[in-house]
C-alpha cells in the first residue's frame, strides 16, 4: 500500500520531530560505551553507520516529499 503525498509529507514531518532526537540519543548512547573517545575515523566511521541504519529504511519515505504535490491540479 503506498501513501499519499500529503500522508508521507505528514509522516516525514514526524520521523524528524520525533525519530531524528531518538537517533541523536542512541549514538550518544553508543558512544558511552566507550571508556575513551575513540580515534575521529573511528567515530565519523560510527556515525555514518547510525545515519545510514536509520535513514535507509525511511528512503521511500522522504522520496519526493520536497517536490510540489504532483495530485495538484493547476
Amino acid at each position: 500500500m503506498a501513501l499519499s503525498y500529503k500522508a508521507r509529507r505528514r509522516w516525514s514531518l514526524v520521523v524528524l520531530l520525533v525519530g531524528l532526537p531518538i537517533y541523536i540519543i542512541a549514538a550518544v548512547w553508543v558512544m558511552s560505551f566507550f571508556e575513551t573517545r575513540p580515534h575521529i575515523v573511528i567515530e565519523v566511521l560510527i556515525y555514518l553507520g547510525l545515519g545510514v541504519v536509520w535513514a535507509f529504511p525511511l528512503k521511500s519515505l522522504f522520496k519526493g516529499v520536497g517536490q510540489a504535490d504532483p495530485d495538484q491540479k493547476d
